[in-house]
């Protein structure tokens, strides 16, 4: 199997990007990205750390998470998590993030790329508050492209329909973290009973 290391090759297989795919990148959130965004509860986050070790972080909230706050600039609350920060400190080291945002039942997604700074003030945290709380941090992202992916990878992999869906997958964190740390039983089901009152008692806190 030949692999393909340059451009020439990776066009001559594929073959050039369309102008009408080319005129679909803006360099802001036009109207229907605005509407996109109202209802989105669901996005993935990528950044790229100094070494260029690349992450990709899962973000869920109530839709409309994703606020504008004008046609180039977005916001983001950052909740209670696992505290590991991985993207955050690879957005103070360069500031570049993509994201691709979902809306249920919709099979375009919205793609967004730019550069992200993290700010605290107090004021801008309970305007992106939830629950009762404010947010921990907010992202601000500047908009450098902005376009709507076609549906048909959601539409191949059926991700809407639930005909097409797997039986749910139960994920033992203990298991992984009790054999990492060569502990016993007792450690795993702890930590998955931990796990879980994260999902209920605690999905908006990190506190006990």
């Amino acid at each position: 199997m030949s692999r393909i290391e340059t451009v020439e090759a990776l066009r001559e297989r594929l073959g050039p990007a369309r102008p009408t795919t080319l005129a679909k990148i803006l360099p802001r959130v036009d109207a229907q990205g605005a509407e996109f965004l109202r209802v989105s509860p669901f996005a993935v986050i990528s950044t790229v750390g100094p070494d260029g070790t690349v992450e990709a972080s899962p973000k869920g909230d109530e839709p409309g998470f994703i606020r504008l706050e004008d046609d180039r600039t977005l916001l983001l609350p950052e909740r209670a998590g696992n505290n590991l920060a991985f993207g955050l400190q690879n957005i103070l080291a360069n500031g570049r993030i993509g994201l691709i945002a979902f809306r249920p039942g919709t099979g375009e997604t919205l793609r967004i790329t730019g550069t992200a700074s993290i700010h605290d003030d107090a004021d801008l945290l309970a305007a992106l508050g939830s629950a009762g709380r404010p947010a921990l941090l907010a992202l601000r992202v500047q908009v450098e492209r902005c376009y709507f992916h076609c549906a048909r990878s959601v539409l191949r992999a059926g991700l809407w329909d639930a005909k097409t869906w797997a039986t749910a997958q139960r994920v033992s964190f203990g298991k992984i973290i009790s054999e990492g740390l060569a502990a016993g039983p007792e450690m795993a089901a702890a930590i998955d009973e931990s796990v879980q009152g994260g999902y209920t008692a605690r999905l908006w806190s990190n506190q006990a």
